[in-house]
């Protein structure tokens, strides 16, 4: 009897690609970002991937001793359209170009990162003992592929029309079936002269007692419920609208949370210093400051944590503060500590690698030894 050769798993840019989607999914990126699969061909098989901050030329000379296929860079290389890849270019898209000509794949994370759970801004959080913590701001997704339904039915037909729509695939939320909602009410029509109004007469005002039939229906099955509706109603032309859905509100960009204890500014920079080994640690407001909540947007903060009530004991944490949001936050009497756009952002690569390895077998997960701050301490 002969054996049949074992069957080797491999695992392609499109397994990476899937993973990041379920630790943090596209949609959560905000609107001006780009993020997702960079550059690569997703059939491609991977064994080794490089993380790091920001896609430079160090780093891809790292990726090319170490035989990197993929490199997870947090940073989008390209942000907006191009429209040329040139080796001599100055821009990032000479680092493109390299990667493409090396055979290396590159996908970035960015700002879906910073909103998913455990991602930039949780890693953050963690570092300062936040227990729980709720979003600045949350995600504005697209459609979740579900609809509402609403059709206006005689009393008496109000059971054939739903029975007709649940046998087509509407009314399920969760584990329940059959889910509809129903109020009456009064509609009106005048049937012009080629009409057959299956209630009242043509080229007169009518006045009908009606019942609004509300159901749920996925995008798929859109299509056939509605031809079960229409076919299962009296009406001539059934009145009915449709309502694209959103899902829940998910987690959405940067974190809101009580510090563990009270503590002044400068020992919570100092903390803050140690466990991200930031070097450039900049702070506002009174060092002596007793703070008990944290605000925490890594990166560029800009003008999100100014979009709540802040209190003199919060103390809003980021990567880089523009001076005159650096004047705004002393104009709210809060405090803020700097961290530097890169320090803020580095401590997720490790846990992001634990969190792919445990998704993707029989591949070496790193994190780069060249990506580095471009700013250091004078």
């Amino acid at each position: 009897m002969t054996k049949r050769p074992r069957r080797t798993l491999k695992t392609v840019v499109f397994d990476l690609d899937q993973a990041m989607e379920s630790i943090a999914p596209t949609a959560f990126a905000q609107e001006w970002d780009n993020v997702g699969l960079i550059a690569g061909d997703p059939a491609a098989t991977i064994h080794r991937v490089l993380l790091c901050i920001d896609l430079t030329h160090a780093v891809i000379d790292e990726a090319i001793r170490k035989r990197i296929e993929l490199v997870l860079a947090y940073h989008p290389p390209i942000f907006r359209p191009i429209g040329t890849l040139r080796a001599d270019s100055t821009g990032t898209d000479a680092l493109v170009f390299r990667c493409v000509e090396e055979g290396i794949a590159i996908y970035s994370t960015h700002t879906a990162l910073d909103a998913a759970e455990g991602g930039t801004n949780d890693v953050i959080a963690l570092l300062l003992g936040i227990q729980q913590t709720e979003p600045l701001e949350w995600v504005d997704q697209a459609g979740s592929g579900q609809h509402k339904l609403v059709v206006f039915v005689p009393p008496e037909e109000v059971e054939k029309v739903a029975d007709a729509m649940f046998a087509a695939g509407a009314g399920h939320i969760g584990d329940y079936s059959r889910c509809s909602y129903r109020v009456c009410g009064t509609g009106t029509f005048l049937g012009g002269k080629s009409t057959s109004p299956a209630v009242g007469r043509k080229g007169r005002l009518e006045y009908v007692e009606e019942v609004r039939l509300e159901v749920i229906v996925p995008g798929q099955a859109l299509p056939g419920v509605i031809q079960s509706m229409i076919e299962a109603h009296s009406y001539e032309e059934p009145a009915f609208d449709i309502y694209p859905l959103k899902p829940k509100p998910a987690r959405g960009i940067g974190r809101v949370g009580a510090l563990p204890g009270a503590i002044t500014l400068s020992s919570l920079a100092r903390k803050l210093k140690r466990s991200t080994g930031a070097t450039c640690v900049q702070t506002v407001g009174p060092v002596d400051r007793t703070v008990t909540r944290a605000v925490i947007v890594v990166g560029a903060a800009g003008s999100l944590p100014f979009r709540i009530p802040l209190m003199p004991s919060d103390v809003i944490i980021t990567g880089e503060i523009r001076h005159h949001d650096a004047l705004t936050i002393q104009r709210h009497d809060c405090t803020a500590i700097a961290l530097g756009h890169w320090a803020s952002e580095r401590p997720v690569l490790e846990p992001l690698a634990k969190r792919l390895q445990e998704s993707l077998s029989g591949i070496a997960l790193t994190v780069s030894q060249a990506d580095a701050d471009p700013f250091h301490p004078a």
